[in-house]
């Protein structure tokens, strides 16, 4: 269990001002630890890349971030707000090797951020009944496939597939752009207050944060992150959406569409990513299913099943976490399994000769079976 001082560093830590998520984990990987960004001598910081004499002189002030901390700690306290910092265990994995990913995520409610399988359902914040209709359907289709269903909380295609979530039992959490003292828009609070039941609500911003502009993009990283597939339904050719979109195809996840009438400026988004091959054109929830490979579940536990009869224990660890996604990275497996770079490159070529697991592109492994 971390100590109140550990908890008080990590908080700390994104309260210097100019000091982002790239910038404190070269920090911490230079300096050691998190407790070492904040006893290194200016001489010493002033040394690391990135970090120069303006930044430097940053840390060697961090009073008012510790008071600033410490008042952020007893609040999310009182609030029932929990954290998770991007060295523990709980933080998401799909997140982890990311190079912008959050140093911490402020969470509230009953959330798995390890779910087996994610899906990004994101759009316009002004539907046509069609793209409600769609939405509603394709969240009834996926019910069945064991998901976490991951979206933005704003007006539009986002709320509708959390409520849609709550109907059918799934649970769903809404990624914020502003802190927990400002559920924003905040007509949706009783549907927060609700997911926090099954799901719950994140963000990467403290407490008071208010629904600036500027925090909607980073926001939006952390929903491309956190999913397996992102399926946009209904967007303009512009806009939040869109956005997300990119960051989900530079971040390698999959990326889906739903194709509207030429006509129709509200899918003038949709149709432009299935166009240029940026997107997989998806009518229902079935293409989606097939689209993931999400219908062979069990034939995939049968096969597991008699191939753990012939592994070592380090091989089935390694095999569990690879098949619970469509693929995975040596990083996340190296993060996840706590492993020797040594240790795992021979468990997985080990799998490879035992035809578990195929080699992709990357660095990656997907489960076979």
């Amino acid at each position: 269990m971390k100590t109140r001082k550990t908890q008080l560093e990590e908080i700390a830590i994104t309260m210097i001002p100019l000091v982002g998520p790239v910038l404190g984990r070269q920090l911490i990987s230079y300096c050691g630890s998190i407790e070492a960004v904040f006893t290194e001598s200016k001489r010493h910081l002033k040394t690391i890349p990135g970090i120069g004499e303006e930044i430097a002189s940053q840390i060697a002030r961090t009073g008012q971030a510790f008071d600033n901390a410490d008042a952020e700690l007893t609040r999310m306290e009182r609030e029932g707000i929990g954290y998770t910092f991007y060295l523990d265990d709980t933080y998401p994995a799909r997140l982890f090797h990311l190079p912008d990913a959050p140093l911490i995520l402020y969470t509230k409610g009953n959330l798995n951020l390890h779910p087996e399988r994610s899906v990004a359902i994101i759009g316009t914040r002004k539907p046509t009944p069609y793209g409600k209709s769609v939405t509603e359907e394709i969240i009834e289709a996926l019910a069945p496939c064991d998901i976490t269903m991951i979206s933005g909380l704003a007006y539009g295609i986002d709320i509708t597939a959390h409520k849609s979530c709550l109907r059918h039992d799934i649970p769903t959490i809404g990624v914020m752009g502003s802190g927990m003292g400002n559920i924003y828009p905040d007509s949706h609070l009783p549907v927060a207050e609700k997911m926090m039941e099954k799901g719950g609500i994140l963000t990467e911003f403290t407490y008071d944060t208010g629904p600036d502009a500027v925090n909607f993009p980073m926001r939006n990283r952390i929903v491309a992150g956190l999913c397996d597939v992102l399926v946009v339904i209904e967007s303009g050719i512009k806009g939040g959406s869109m956005i997300t979109a990119s960051l989900a195809n530079d971040y390698n996840k999959d990326v889906a569409a739903v194709p509207g009438r030429r006509i129709d400026k509200s899918s003038a988004g949709c149709n432009h990513l299935i166009r240029n091959q940026q997107a997989h054109l998806v009518e229902c929830g079935e293409d989606i299913i097939e689209l993931m490979s999400w219908n062979s579940r069990t034939r995939q536990q049968n096969f597991q099943t008699d191939l753990f009869t012939e592994m070592t224990p380090g091989e089935q660890k390694i095999y569990g976490l690879i098949v619970g996604d469509r693929e995975k990275d040596i990083d996340t497996l190296a993060f996840q399994s706590k492993m020797t770079p040594g240790e795992l490159a021979a468990i997985l070529l080990a799998l490879e000769f035992k035809g578990a697991i195929k080699s992709l592109p990357g660095k990656k492994f997907m489960g076979i079976g």
